[in-house]
This record gives structure tokens, sequence and C-alpha cells, in this order.
């Protein structure tokens, strides 16, 4: 099982995974550009490694986004709790990987896919040839001040009303959100617990680990959010 980066001076142990269960068509792809999932709870700091990400040539795609764009078309508001009720409504008409598929087909270079909460997602997206998992966590206390500051609704007000919404996105059904299964199955997963330079640290030696090389700086122009606007999560 996959340790955690505490520092960036130390990398982390890393579980690799073979090409076993995969077609030999996606086995034969194996140049093909990486892509990097990213699971967590709430307000962890995905949005941050997504964002920073980016900045260094990275598309993103955020799972999240598909709820969203489902919710707007059944005329939901976006509340915390209408969007696991839409995400959990899709993975039922359309299996536990549901998400995932809809966006395989927009993965033509290096990516982040962002907001995955189903071990049925994670299956779907192992099929890509360069596909790691990163875990994002934080302590729970730290979670939930960052989510007060960036003030989404349906967050929680207090943090037991913070901690009741995160039980719910850890369903025993295929079907709903699982988060704590999910972030399990990540090939690395860091404690974004210090500053926002430790985490990208963190991020790089994760990734150097996985064989995921990293450009040093930022590019000048990176290729944009994929489906709609950067959300820190």
């Amino acid at each position: 099982m996959a340790t955690r980066t505490r520092r960036p001076s130390h990398p982390p142990t890393i579980r690799r995974r073979t090409a076993a269960g995969r077609s030999p068509d996606a086995i034969a792809a194996g140049a093909r550009s990486p892509v990097v999932g990213l699971t967590g709870p709430n307000a962890s700091g995905k949005g941050e490694v997504a964002k920073h990400l980016e900045s260094l040539g990275f598309a993103i795609h955020s799972l999240s986004d598909v709820v969203r764009d489902a919710a707007t078309a059944l005329h939901l508001e976006h509340t915390r709790d209408n969007l696991i009720a839409t995400g959990n409504r899709l993975r039922e008409e359309g299996g536990p990987g549901a998400l995932a598929r809809r966006i395989l087909d927009r993965l033509t270079g290096p990516s982040v896919v962002d907001s995955i909460r189903s071990p049925g997602e994670v299956e779907v997206l192992r099929s890509l040839p360069r596909f790691v998992l990163l875990g994002i966590d934080a302590p729970l206390a730290l979670r939930f001040d960052r989510s007060l500051r960036r003030g989404r609704i349906g967050d929680g007000a207090t943090l037991e009303e913070f901690a009741r919404k995160e039980a719910r996105e850890n369903s025993r059904t295929e079907t709903g959100q699982q988060l704590q299964r999910t972030l399990a199955l990540a090939d690395a997963t860091i404690d974004n617990d210090a500053s926002l330079e430790a985490l990208h640290e963190r991020v790089h030696s994760a990734l150097a680990t996985l064989g995921v090389a990293l450009p040093d700086r930022p590019q000048s122009t990176p290729p944009g959010r994929a489906a709609g606007p950067a959300r820190p999560q």
C-alpha cells in the first residue's frame, strides 16, 4: 500500500502497477501522454494541485464538472447535496465508472482528471497506459478551515456539519461516492498540511517516483481548463 508523502526530502514509497487486465491496444500505446488522477476528501487541496499542474502544461478535466453539467440540465442549484445526488444518479444509470467514461476521449495530451470519487472511476482510468492516481489529504480541522475561507455553498457551517456531510461521501454502494475506498487506491498519497510550496514539492517528488517527469518552470501559456473554470477542492 502506498505511504504518505510528509516531507519533500523523503520521496514516497510507491505502489507500482502492472499492465495486467489492460487490452493489447492499451499496452501498445504506452508512449501516450501521462494522465494524473486526483482524489481526496473535501478541501484537501486537489484544486491547488490541478492548478499547479495546469501551469506546467497539463489540461484539466474534472469529473465534478460532468456532474455540474448534468445538474444544470436538470435545473438544479449547484449545492453540495444536489451534486452528490446527481453524481449518484449518473452512476446508477451508467454504472460506477460512468463519469470517467464520459471524458476518456478528451484525454489526448498531458492531462489531469480531478474529483475522482469512486473505485469504478479509477478502474476505467486504469485502462489508460500512463495513468497514475494521486491522493491529496489533510487533517479534518484544517480542511474545514479552508472550506470556510473559500465559502462554497453547502460545505457546512460547523466542524460537526462538515464531518457529517463528508460521511455521506463514503457510501457502501458502488453507485455512491466512496472517497475512502478511492483514496486507498492511490499510487501515492500526499499530506497537504504545510505551505503551498511544500505541496508543489511533494507533488513533484511523488510524480517523479511514479515516472512522470514535470518541467521545472510553469509554461507561459498553459493549455487551459478543459471543462470549466478552476475550482479549489
